[in-house]
């Protein structure tokens, strides 16, 4: 966990505030749900007071006509009341669901815009339950909520106001039980959001389990850990569980809050009694007087079931907030060339350090310095962590040096923007990633507005486009999850076509045929060296045949530079790392 997910959070109301932003632009629906709102709060009111005239028209003897007419305003009251509920509900919730839609968006763009060093210290499954279920707490919250809330104080404020003009003696008598409720509904909320929060990080987690698990379920059961994982996944949803518990005492005080304003209704009623009884109030006025006490006590109540859902709202706003406010790299909408920024090929690393910034002390590469030149195909060897992956995440900005420079074309990187820079390079890894959609989607992800004939023309180059006009639906062929219909020459193929139909200025293959038959690695590597060909190009490799052709082999080891020069130069070496490294290739 971060540091801003571990520090305590500002006002809660502050934060919910922030994500009302994303309502502005429907600011004048809003307002004219409000509206709808304020008038059907009005007429309820009015509803009370003229059900007390007509008990009172009664007593006092008056003509039936009277009495029929406040029938029918009482009648029309109503009916309005109806309509105004019904126009402000659909518009309320029209807001909702567009403020929502935006207020995702704006986190998956956001998301998909933070540095690597964000998602090396994150898990795929807990991002996903933040879009997923701390948006889902807002479905019902963010203008419902609000909307509750202003219906509620009105009543009751308007409600009060009726009641004093009425009889300021016995309303102070039915107020006097209000503090008390409203403390313990206060400090019950409170509770209800620290442990609202427990939950919702306990379900975040519990959620990157099924992810992780499914995702890798051939592991799960090569390794036969069902019953390992699911132990793992009770433990977390019996932690939610006890989270929700808790904050289910606190849920079940309001109870207490009911009762009490029951009581306080039986006081009203005992007392407005004796109140008729010496003269003081009529039958009519403490008929109204306990339906607005009925509204009222009801509505204080209500505030309390707000006051819970508004917690559990600023939990999951705070939850997605401190998401929002990750910086973000400064990504460019699309990729506009522009001359100042065209790269030739040329790359320098001047004396660059590195160390993640999750693993602080240990230094990844230690001042490391070469050239290539345009056109060039160099290679990087080395045994396994001694760098040569973390070279390629610099070179593409995924991080930035810890020290020294990286150049291009003899200008620092810091100059280029990242758009500028990623645009004109490609890269080829080991472990292929393929979207789940077509082929022609997997390839066109290189050039999303390619025409059928450029997509063509790339599978033909990778020499792809045999085996995908084997397949009934040929580029139209669904891959499956990360292209677990296709073969791993196949899947190599397609993404050698995705880079192919970029046409970058300086290719990166890192470990592209280590994991293929002799067959599929022919296919991949022919393919490759089509590509390669007059481009720069930077090949991360194992398997030391492969590089015997490139123009500069560089060496590495325990994130420093021992060797560098050509095949033949480095296995004339003796003592040297690459000749050591030959030899045990080719003897086992």
């Amino acid at each position: 966990m971060s540091d801003k997910e571990k520090k305590k959070p500002g006002s809660g109301l502050r934060e919910l505030f922030k994500l009302y932003s994303f309502l502005r632009p429907y600011r004048w629906r809003f307002a004219l749900g409000l509206s709808f709102l304020l008038v059907s709060t009005a007429a309820s009111l009015m509803f009370p007071k003229l059900l007390g005239d007509m008990v009172d028209m009664g007593n006092s003897g008056m003509i039936l006509g009277e009495i029929n007419r406040t029938g029918l305003m009482l009648l029309a009251i109503l009916l309005t009341q109806a309509l105004f509920s019904y126009m402000r509900t659909r518009i309320f919730v029209s807001v909702t669901e567009r403020t929502l839609a935006s207020i995702r968006q704006s986190l998956y763009n956001h998301l998909i815009r933070l540095p690597m060093s964000f998602f090396s210290e994150r898990r795929v499954g807990e991002l996903n339950s933040r879009i997923s279920s701390d948006i889902a707490l807002l479905q019902d919250s963010l203008t419902g909520t609000l909307a509750d809330l202003l219906s509620q104080l009105l009543i009751i404020t308007g409600g009060v106001t009726l009641m004093m003009v009425s009889s300021f003696k016995l309303t102070m008598f039915m107020l006097a039980i209000i503090p008390a409720m409203s403390l313990m509904a206060f400090f019950s909320g409170r509770a209800i959001r620290r442990y609202s929060r427990k939950a919702q990080s306990y379900v975040a987690e519990s959620n990157t389990i099924v992810e992780e698990t499914l995702q890798g379920i051939q592991n799960v059961k090569a390794f036969t850990n069902e019953a390992f994982e699911s132990r793992r996944y009770r433990e977390k949803t019996e932690q939610v569980a006890r989270a929700g518990i808790k904050g289910g005492k606190y849920q079940a005080s309001v109870s207490f809050i009911v009762l009490g304003f029951f009581v306080a209704m039986g006081a009203v009623i005992w007392r407005g009694a004796a109140m008729i009884a010496s003269g003081q109030m009529e039958a009519g006025q403490l008929f109204s007087f306990v339906i607005y006490s009925g509204f009222i006590g009801g509505n204080i109540a209500g505030m309390a079931g707000v006051y819970t859902r508004l917690q559990k709202t600023i939990g999951a706003a705070e939850n997605l907030l401190l998401l929002l406010d990750e910086p973000a790299e400064s990504v460019s909408e699309a990729y506009v060339p522009v001359n100042e920024h065209t790269l030739h090929g040329q790359i320098t690393f001047d004396k660059v350090d590195f160390r993640y910034p999750s693993r602080g002390e240990v230094a990844v590469l230690k001042e490391v310095s070469f050239r290539v030149d345009p056109g060039q195909q160099v290679a990087l060897v080395g045994p396994s962590g001694a760098g040569k992956s973390t070279v390629t995440s610099l070179l593409l900005k995924f991080y930035e040096p810890s020290g020294g420079r990286i150049l291009f074309d003899g200008r620092d990187s810091l100059d280029f923007p990242v758009t500028e820079l990623r645009a004109q390079m490609a890269i080829v890894m080991q472990d292929v990633f393929l979207f789940g959609g077509t082929i022609r989607e997997n390839i066109a992800y290189g050039k999303p507005d390619a025409g059928e004939d450029e997509i063509i023309d790339a599978a033909v180059q990778a020499n792809a486009w045999d085996f995908i006009q084997s397949f009934p639906e040929k580029l139209d062929t669904v891959v499956g999850e990360r292209g677990v219909q296709l073969s791993g020459g196949q899947r190599q193929r397609i993404a050698i076509a995705r880079a192919v139909l970029k046409n970058p200025k300086i290719l990166i293959l890192d470990e592209a045929t280590s994991s293929l038959d002799s067959e599929s690695e022919r296919l991949v590597q022919e393919a490759l060296e089509k590509l390669m060909h007059n481009r720069t190009s930077l090949v991360i490799a194992h398997r030391l045949s492969t590089v015997r052709n490139s123009d500069k082999i560089i060496v590495l080891n325990e994130g420093t530079i021992v060797e560098e020069g050509t095949h033949s130069e480095l296995l004339a070496n003796g003592n040297g790392l690459y000749r050591s490294l030959t030899q045990l290739q080719f003897t086992t």
